[in-house]
């Protein structure tokens, strides 16, 4: 089945549904190379295989992560709707079982030098969106820079992913510091959850969580989370080599597995989290300044 057929029964299926606001969940990272694009494209592979409607944002500006590990070159970005007029039905990307994408492309750079006009007319074509996804992944870029902290401010859900390197903890905390002091972060509303990737195991994971946690309570504004861990597993290289998702390619490895209860976890999580604002909300939150 080609992308338009594609996106067609997507479409199909929304038209018999009601529409509702969608989920949005963030995927960050304080420095690159920890897994932060794997662990988004298999949150949303194993949400699609839940019946859920899933659309990953890549707003990880120049690396492209999601397209390449996907196998999926797309022909248009968000920029194409910034700067050209065209509708995000226009622009999104499918990838394997179902799970679309949008490449944010040049256009996330740009994101902060819109007119309140260029907002408001972003913000209601972004809402389209909500026609197509019940769950919104944005695959944030590394590190503090301003783009990735307006995301990080509006999202209701962050999941921030640390490896046991000891700069990946310590770029997690600058993150967290950076977010903590940043004037429109409100952690009544915003939960964070910190995800162990690369660690032997759950003693592991459990501990790289406490190390970070224990500096962060005691130095920082703000409240974290354990969202799980994902074990070091050579099938997840395997799988980048092959440009295909680990849960996809190796269904049944400690990796794939351990993404699924990574989902298992945030639904089981739902119930503590504040009503959705979907997409129309989020990027709302994100240009609140402009609007």
């Amino acid at each position: 089945m080609d992308q338009a057929a594609s996106l067609r029964n997507i479409v199909k299926q929304q038209n018999q549904k009601e529409l509702t606001n969608a989920r949005v969940i963030a995927v960050t990272s304080g420095k690159g190379g920890v897994g932060k694009s794997n662990t988004s494209i298999n949150i949303a592979l194993w949400y699609r295989r839940r019946g859920k409607r899933v659309v990953i944002l890549d707003a990880d500006f120049g690396l492209a992560n999601v397209e390449v590990m996907f196998g999926v070159i797309p022909k248009y970005n968000l920029s194409d709707v910034m700067f050209k007029g065209m509708d995000i039905k226009d622009i999104v990307s499918v990838g394997p079982e179902g799970v679309m994408f949008v490449s944010g492309g040049s256009g996330i750079a740009k994101l902060v030098n819109l007119d309140r006009e260029q907002v408001r007319r972003l913000v209601s074509k972004m809402t389209e969106l909500e026609e197509l996804a019940d769950v919104v992944i944005i695959d944030t870029g590394a590190g503090i820079s301003d783009s990735v902290m307006e995301f990080l401010t509006a999202t209701p859900e962050l999941v921030l992913v640390t490896t046991p390197e000891p700069t990946s903890v310590t770029d997690s905390y600058s993150l967290l510091k950076a977010l903590s002091m940043n004037p429109s972060f409100n952690n009544s509303v915003t939960k964070v959850m910190m995800l162990a990737n690369r660690v032997s195991g759950e003693a592991e994971g459990k501990k790289l969580f406490e190390k970070l946690n224990a500096v962060v309570n005691r130095f920082l504004n703000i409240t974290i989370e354990y969202a799980g861990c994902v074990p070091q597993d050579d099938c997840v290289s395997k799988a980048v080599m092959a440009q295909k998702p680990v849960s996809v390619l190796y269904p049944n490895s400690d990796a794939a597995k351990a993404y699924e209860r990574l989902v298992n976890t945030l639904e089981n999580g739902w119930s503590e989290v504040q009503k959705p604002i979907g997409i129309r909300g989020f990027f709302r939150a994100v240009f609140s300044k402009k609007l």
